[in-house]
């Protein structure tokens, strides 16, 4: 049972991480997450093209956590790593966009 939590948990985390996809890409408007071209609270500008290589960071941690929750809940030998990576990817994108993110 836990296992199964434990993998729901993560594929919905994945999915929220596509909120730092789609903004950025300019898909969807979200009132709470304004698009902006700044990391590091304001101090450092990428531009359009830089904040969507962000947005593609996203897009993989999206894509790693919900995979990482389908590895868990079919019992995948590697979905450790795979967690552990892609948490690390979370946490540095994190980071970058704190404090929207």
């Amino acid at each position: 049972m836990i296992r199964i939590i434990v993998a729901v948990v993560l594929i919905l985390h994945g999915l929220i991480h596509l909120m730092g996809f789609v903004v950025p890409w300019r898909l969807v408007t979200i009132e709470d997450l304004i698009y902006k071209t700044t990391l590091l609270s304001g101090k450092l500008d990428i531009g359009d093209a830089g904040i969507r290589m962000i947005g593609l960071f996203w897009l993989l941690g999206a894509t790693g956590f919900v995979v990482a929750g389908i590895a868990i809940f079919t019992l995948q030998p590697w979905w450790q790593i795979l967690t552990l990576g892609v948490t690390i990817l979370s946490l540095i994108i994190c980071l970058l966009g704190w404090p929207d993110s």
